[in-house]
């Protein structure tokens, strides 16, 4: 099973291999201690590891790993009290042995928008910059890619996606406790950058949008998911305190905004690929995801606006190239 260390032999010679081992190392080390908060999430994980598929699905919208016939009821029953520890599930759906996991976010949805746009990801080196549970990757999975990093230093979500990949056996899959903050360590390096869901959590999101440029290969390709405001200005919002009661959200932009953003960081060959308005049929509380969701957030007298009076949000999708 490829690990972080092989990858690097796949990578180009100039990238920074001692700097990423050492941050590798270090954050490995840290999430290895015994405390309470990390306990949480490995013992559930360690439980789960003693599972193993025999079928799996990554081609259609709900991520299949084992089937029901494949274990006893018993055993199904202990699969989804360990997978419970995971909540809240944000991004799916998974069928996991039998167990039908319905989480917040119909990412499906996300990833029919991009699929007709994807490049060729066949044996190819790609990263999905704060991967959560690993949904994408899986996707990305069937399209037999080389190897697929996932950036996430999410605990919950670095032991959720452990668990999954486990059960389902991808050899070509990995997640390391790393942030989009690392980029710079992996110089011309992937073929493809998926950045689902990120931006607007950045305070400076040209910086990392050139961050992500340096980190591709000559012709390699930037997939961008972003919540956004409704316009076709190049304007972006900069909440006060939260936005649609999210904190650390910075800029919320239109379409057109991003798209200068990607123009103004060095990328070509920009599409504006999909915009649509939020809803609350993709993004929604669930048995998996018991906390406040889209519903929530914005204002019960108007639609069209948050629950701070901003503008409800969209999603727009996007793709750029480095020049080759």
């Amino acid at each position: 099973m490829l690990n972080i260390e092989q990858l690097l032999e796949m990578l180009p010679a100039d990238v920074r291999h001692k700097e990423i081992l050492a941050c590798h190392n270090e954050r490995q080390s840290w999430v290895n201690q015994q405390k309470k908060g990390f306990l949480r999430y490995r013992n559930p994980y360690l439980a789960l590891s003693e599972y193993s598929a025999s079928h799996t699905d990554f081609g259609s919208g709900t991520v299949t790993i084992g089937t029901a016939d494949e274990i006893s009821g018993e055993e199904q029953q202990h699969i989804r009290d360990q997978l419970k520890q995971f909540m809240p599930w944000r991004k799916g759906p998974f069928s996991i042995f039998g167990i039908d996991v319905d989480a917040e976010w119909r990412s499906e949805r996300k990833w029919q928008r991009l699929e007709e746009k994807l490049p060729d990801l066949k044996g190819k080196v790609i990263a999905d910059i704060g991967c959560n549970n690993g949904y994408y990757m899986f996707r990305m999975a069937h399209l037999q890619p080389a190897f697929v990093l996932g950036l996430e230093p999410s605990v919950q979500h670095y032991y959720c996606f452990n668990s999954l990949k486990n059960m389902a056996g991808t050899d070509n899959l990995a997640i390391d406790l790393l942030g989009v903050e690392h980029l710079n360590l992996f110089p011309g390096s992937f073929d493809a950058v998926f950045l689902m869901g990120i931006i607007y959590h950045r305070p400076s999101p040209i910086d990392t949008l050139r961050d992500i440029l340096t980190s591709l290969k000559p012709g390699g390709s930037l997939l961008l998911e972003s919540q956004a405001i409704p316009g076709d200005e190049p304007y972006a919002l900069f909440p006060e305190k939260t936005y649609a009661k999210v904190p650390g959200t910075y800029f919320v932009p239109t379409g057109s905004c991003i798209y200068n953003w990607m123009q103004k960081a060095g990328f070509v060959d920009i599409e504006l690929l999909c915009s649509h308005p939020m809803s609350s049929e993709e993004q929604r509380q669930t048995d998996w995801m018991e906390f406040e969701s889209y519903s929530d957030f914005i204002d019960p007298a108007n639609r069209n606006l948050t629950i701070e009076g901003y503008p409800a949000p969209w999603r727009v999708f996007l793709k750029g190239m480095k020049k080759v």
